[in-house]
């Protein structure tokens, strides 16, 4: 797929802990309890200089936390970390996703002044006062404003999530008229691919709960001007390869990452291709995890052991866990060997994930 020397980007997990309960993130059940297969890893100062030698940094373009289960800002060591790769790479863009529900304002002015004019922060943020906690359970809105007030004013620069939700359409025209007097680059109105179940067949809604297991909101998708135009497409689809597991076992898989020369580090500081791989190893409605497809993988190359960077992000490549992966794509199906999640993600036809953004 790439080697060592190929990698331009990071994409860095650095903690599995979030003060929020968001309803469609694996990191909780619905919203609930935690997912019972993770143990709430971070990553420290320490694991990400063992991972990142200042050489190996030096060859990077861009590093940016996001992650599959976690907040960049709850983890103790994110501020310090980002100082250590401008510190080692002086011009390359550093970014970071949140929630921007938590940190004081000297902790985001700070930031700011890390990253200067070579980064950004994308804050996800889906709604206003009346509206944001809905999805983001657990958020607190003067917190969000407090946070993106203080890194803009001290001059970082910011962009605007929106994810479109039935309960939040009516507001996409004043969070945007309010994100440019806040002074946001950029405004997004995402039309989210959340609105299909675990095999991947469209859904109308989602039923949200607290910490107790207590139904909260009932989470609607948004209408038609908002929709992800790519789940509008799975009836042709359908028509064309009988069902959407046919259309996944004969797509060409178009790796994102692999023409990016991208690469993913996870809380528990192993290295896979993308959040995607990585998000199929611990999904909480499996009593046992391991019957993901991606195990087989991780179990051929060595084990969850072989893949932890800490002990050598070179020595992850010679496992040969990336190679691995690309050649599935080149078997028959995905029951044969094809790994799903390539197919699912980067399939040649079917694109969730872009056409958020368009």
């Amino acid at each position: 797929m790439y080697k060592y020397e190929d990698i331009k980007t990071i994409h860095l997990e650095i903690t599995q802990n979030c003060q929020a309960s968001c309803p469609m993130c694996d990191r909780n059940m619905n919203g609930g309890e935690i997912n019972p297969h993770i143990n709430l890893d971070e990553l420290t100062l320490e694991d990400c200089q063992q991972i990142f030698k200042p050489d190996f940094i030096k060859q990077l373009k861009t590093m940016y936390m996001c992650g599959n289960l976690g907040d960049p800002i709850v983890a103790k060591d994110t501020l310090e970390i980002f100082k250590y790769f401008r510190e080692q790479n002086p011009h390359m863009w550093l970014s970071m996703n949140t929630n921007a529900g938590a940190r004081d304002t000297e902790w985001w002015t700070e930031l700011a002044q890390v990253f200067g004019r070579m980064g950004a922060v994308i804050f996800s943020v889906d709604g206003l006062r009346d509206t944001n906690h809905i999805y983001r359970q657990g958020v607190n809105w003067d917190n969000v404003v407090r946070s993106a007030r203080a890194f803009i004013d001290a001059g970082g620069r910011a962009r605007w999530d929106f994810i479109v939700f039935d309960h939040n359409q009516h507001q996409v025209e004043q969070a945007e008229k309010i994100a440019k007097e806040w002074g946001f680059e950029k405004f997004i109105a995402k039309k989210t691919g959340r609105f299909v179940d675990a095999n991947t067949n469209r859904k109308d809604s989602h039923q949200a709960v607290n910490r107790k297991g207590q139904k909260t909101s009932e989470i609607k998708k948004p209408n038609e001007k908002y929709l992800n135009k790519a789940l509008t497409k799975q009836e042709a689809i359908i028509q064309k390869y009988g069902t959407m597991d046919a259309y996944y076992d004969a797509t060409p898989v178009r790796c994102k990452v692999k023409q990016e020369g991208s690469l993913f580090i996870t809380a528990e500081g192993m290295a896979l291709p993308c959040c995607w791989t990585a998000g199929r190893m611990y999904k909480w409605w499996h009593e046992d995890p391991k019957q993901e497809q991606i195990w087989k993988f991780i179990d051929q190359s060595g084990g969850k052991d072989a893949l932890d960077a800490r002990k050598g992000l070179d020595k992850v490549f010679e496992t040969g866990i990336f190679d691995l992966i690309e050649k599935s794509w080149s078997s028959p199906s995905c029951s044969n060997g094809k790994l799903k999640v390539c197919s699912v993600k980067c399939g040649a036809e079917f694109d969730p994930f872009t056409e958020q953004f368009k």
